[in-house]
């Protein structure tokens, strides 16, 4: 008679592919081979990356798991789109006692979360089930940045943004894992710009970057001042630990210039960016990088949609569409957009399913947001399990 011990790797990948991450260590308690297994390889990686993405989602000062299939998606009926769709609330990241999450980062399979009560910072591995607490220096602020990255010998490192209360004013904190301690850089950031929306690749971070200037033009028959908007990507490189020079974002935004822009990531190789103007609501751009280092980038159209040429789109839909986040399949043609429909209390999450081919979909997800959090925010996209060791404490 077969024992649970004598399952094949294969199987056993199979097995731990369909448990929520959350879930693993009671599997692992199945048996010593199993636990040891998981200690030193990634199961289920290759089932999970034939056919469907698996995200971290902020909702409500909690964190989701959340699993798209696209398999096939193009063929479906929006009323059957939620068989492609799971999302799961963690109820419990070891060892942090349960604290409200107010900001969540990812790099490297690593999870940096912000409490809300902002006296908080620790990293979890979902896939090992380990946590780390990270005490800062000094109370961490509301309008302090962070990121999390690792230098060219794999140590990884945490960065912060901080805003000491001093107008333009910004020091920058780092911490070493390897050394357990936090010291202060002699690196003097752009101060009359605020860094925002930091996604790390390939362990630097690049920030969304917006510069707010007076034209001096005055609106006819309005007597306001036009303030132009120049947007940018800067990159923070963990190795040198400095910050490199504004990267160009592939769009010039029209006069007057107010617009919706979003980052997201291409699994862990490339940059996209999400466009759409006020003048142009109904038009969504969709741009991935084709290079990007700390000093140079180069864009590539990735999808252009003018919503007003589709028909049958959703009630209640509003082209002022300001996605929350997005990710997209580069391969299928197809991206994922995250929106509310637009109630003023508690609302739904939309996603919205747009094709390179003008094709559109919709899904209630059944997220239910409070408009005074920031929720319905993807932590990553496309991730994949670490074997990164967090030490507890």
């Amino acid at each position: 008679m077969k024992r649970i011990s004598d399952l094949s790797g294969a199987l056993i990948g199979e097995i731990f592919y369909r448990v929520p991450l959350t879930s693993l260590h009671l599997v692992r308690s199945t048996c010593k081979k199993w636990n040891d297994l998981t200690k030193n390889r990634i199961l289920g990686k290759k089932a999970a990356a034939r056919s469907q993405f698996l995200e971290f989602m902020m909702t409500n000062s909690t964190l989701s798991s959340f699993r798209f299939n696209l398999q096939g998606i193009e063929n479906k009926d929006d009323q059957d789109l939620l068989d492609h769709l799971s999302i799961k609330q963690i109820t419990s990241i070891p060892n942090n006692n349960q604290v409200e999450i107010s900001q969540v980062f990812h790099c490297d399979g690593l999870l940096l979360c912000v409490s809300r009560d902002h006296l908080t910072l620790f990293v979890w591995n979902p896939y090992l089930g380990q946590t780390r607490l990270v005490q800062p220096r000094n109370k961490l602020n509301i309008c302090d940045r962070y990121a999390i990255g690792y230098d060219n010998d794999r140590n990884h490192k945490i960065l912060r943004l901080v805003n000491d209360g001093r107008p333009s004013k910004i020091l920058i904190d780092v911490y070493d894992f390897s050394s357990d301690s936090w010291r202060f850089l002699d690196v003097d950031p752009s101060t009359d710009v605020e860094y925002h929306n930091g996604l790390s690749l390939k362990g630097n971070t690049y920030f969304f970057g917006q510069e707010v200037t007076t034209t001096g033009i005055v609106v006819p028959n309005q007597g306001e001042t036009v303030t132009d908007i120049e947007d940018y990507l800067v990159c923070f490189d963990f190795t040198r630990e400095s910050f490199g020079p504004r990267l160009p974002l592939p769009f010039d935004p029209p006069y007057p210039c107010f617009e919706c822009v979003s980052l997201s990531w291409v699994r862990d190789e490339k940059l996209a960016v999400l466009y759409s103007h006020y003048e142009t609501p109904e038009i969504i751009e969709i741009w991935i990088t084709t290079k990007i280092e700390l000093n140079a980038v180069s864009w590539s159209s990735f999808l252009k949609l003018d919503l007003s040429l589709i028909n049958g789109l959703p009630d209640g839909f509003s082209f002022d569409c300001e996605p929350s986040s997005f990710f997209i399949d580069e391969e299928k043609k197809i991206a994922v957009l995250f929106d509310y429909d637009g109630a003023t209390n508690f609302r739904y999450q939309m996603a919205y399913i747009i094709g390179g081919d003008g094709s559109f979909k919709s899904v209630n997800t059944g997220i239910v947001s409070n408009p005074r959090f920031d929720c319905g925010k993807l932590v990553c996209s496309s991730y994949v399990p670490s074997l990164v060791h967090v030490q507890v404490n």
